[in-house]
């Protein structure tokens, strides 16, 4: 497990705001920084902690001593526990399941997207090719997760590509 602080200048009237607890699940080192690089450039004040696999992930969620992450990314494939299964046993606690998921895949098929949404991820990303699509994709994250808390849950923006962001 990896413990990243992205520590941002506070804006104005922020003062006293927590930063925001991210847990990201993800066994691939290099996507594993190029997550945590492209984090450093939305300015948005984090602290993340990284799993390599579902089960880590829940064992990270269930450790009485680790208060509730703000948001989770979970990878959809990894070694021990896949992301989707992880997913399903998140959404299936009722101690864990208000906690916003955001599935991270290369894939883009329909039918997976469908699984996702209907397993209660809040968002699917499809991973971009290029470093800059990775920093709007997570701003894009960032807005529509804090744009959830005030409105219903809107289908046609629960998918998430470099190719849907501007």
């Amino acid at each position: 497990m990896i413990s990243s602080e992205n520590s941002q200048p506070v804006p104005d009237g922020e003062i006293g705001k927590e930063p925001l607890k991210i847990i990201l699940a993800e066994d691939d080192k290099e996507d594993q920084e190029l997550f945590l690089d492209a984090l450093g450039e939305t300015d948005v004040d984090s602290e993340v902690t990284v799993v390599e696999n579902g089960q880590e992930l829940l064992d990270n969620l269930k450790d009485e001593s680790q208060s509730d992450p703000d948001m989770i990314f979970i990878d959809i494939n990894m070694p021990v526990k896949g992301g989707v299964q992880a997913l399903e046993e998140i959404k299936g606690d009722e101690n864990l399941k208000d906690i916003p998921a955001v599935m991270l895949s290369t894939w883009d098929h329909p039918l997976d997207v469908e699984d996702a949404f209907a397993k209660g991820a809040d968002l699917y990303v499809q991973k971009p090719n290029s470093f800059a699509g990775f920093v709007l994709i997570l701003k894009k994250v960032f807005f529509l997760h804090w744009a959830k808390a005030l409105l219903a849950p809107v289908r046609k923006l629960f998918f998430v590509s470099e190719k849907n962001v501007s």
